[in-house]
């Protein structure tokens, strides 16, 4: 993992997809964006945003997360979110929209770690998506979660573990060593 040409990405802790299987998530995505932030390095959020006749209403029957108070981030992370390098908005499961894909070429990050919600399919998606990108793609596992539940979650990590390798699904405890032994002055940005 190379910090100094990393970005930290926080993917849909919004309103509604926290519950009760994912609310163990919001204090360690809290205190990794603290970390991350305090080193001077780039965090990104997603918001996920529902519309009408969206392929989630068409073939799911979901009209969930087509508003507020359910699109917003959760208050927990709101500031931090205010703080963030950018908070990029989407309609499906990627972080690799248009404006995010342009964003980060033109930061010239290599590596994107990712956290958030739902392990399965949003944070899957954009982690593969990077992969294919391109870029080193990274999962903090314990900042992350399903709003599904645990059995859902450990699937979506299986299924990483094959799309983008065992190596590089990693913990909190492995991301903040590599943020202490991180020296900025080291590095030209």
């Amino acid at each position: 993992m190379d910090i100094g040409a990393a970005a930290l990405v926080v993917i849909d802790m919004q309103n509604g997809f926290v519950n009760s299987h994912s609310m163990h998530a919001v204090p360690a995505v809290a205190d990794l964006v603290s970390s991350w932030a305090s080193k001077g390095r780039p965090v990104l959020f997603t918001r996920y945003f529902n519309y009408p006749d969206s392929p989630y209403e068409r073939f799911f029957q979901w009209k969930r997360l087509q508003g507020p108070p359910e699109t917003d981030i959760v208050p927990e992370l709101a500031d931090r979110a205010a703080q963030a390098h950018a908070v990029l908005d989407k309609t499906g499961y990627t972080l690799f929209t248009p404006e995010a894909t342009g964003l980060i070429r033109h930061a010239g990050w290599t590596d994107l770690i990712f956290c958030g919600v739902a392990t399965e399919s949003c944070v899957l998606k954009s982690a593969a998506d990077a992969f294919e990108h391109g870029y080193a793609p990274w999962i903090v596992t314990d900042a992350c979660a399903s709003d599904a539940g645990s059995d859902v979650h450990n699937a979506g990590l299986t299924v990483a573990r094959r799309l983008i390798g065992p190596g590089q699904l990693v913990t909190m405890s492995q991301v903040m060593r590599q943020l202490t032994s991180y020296d900025q002055a080291m590095v030209l940005e």
